[in-house]
């Protein structure tokens, strides 16, 4: 009987450099990421692959695939990071929030104290400007 390890490398795909990503060949989750029976349970391929090239992932870090490929299950292109630089570190809503340092009319964006949140002053300042004007005049 093969150990985990064994029917593991069957479904891998390495380019002949070693430099390339791996990619998982056989079942995936609906996002992409591969899915391998470690013998007890279904897990994510690159977590296993990680995990039996480098060790244990440390508790509180999740992997991120500097290559953006889901499927690739090369340890080298994985990396231990918080949740928080993981998402960051990512392509959506929240991350491209985070990046962005001015609002749609190129104001500076300032973090507002006690809030948790950025705002544009000058933006928002016209915005209030205008709802006085209009509820001066009766209309709001």
């Amino acid at each position: 009987m093969r150990t985990s390890a064994e029917r593991f490398w069957t479904k891998v795909q390495a380019p002949a450099s070693g430099g390339g990503c791996w990619v998982w060949t056989v079942a995936k989750y609906e996002n992409g990421y591969g899915q391998f029976w470690d013998g007890s349970r279904n897990v994510r391929a690159h977590r296993f692959s990680y995990e039996l090239h480098r060790g244990p992932i440390p508790e509180g870090l999740q992997l991120d695939h500097l290559c953006r490929n889901p499927s690739c299950v090369n340890p080298s292109h994985l990396e231990a990071v918080t949740q928080r630089e993981n998402i960051l570190r990512g392509v959506g809503l929240g991350a491209q929030r985070a990046r962005q340092t001015h609002c749609i009319n190129g104001h500076e964006l300032v973090y507002i104290p006690g809030s948790g949140r950025r705002r544009c002053r000058t933006c928002s300042r016209e915005y209030v400007r205008r709802y006085e004007a209009r509820k001066r005049q009766g209309t709001k």
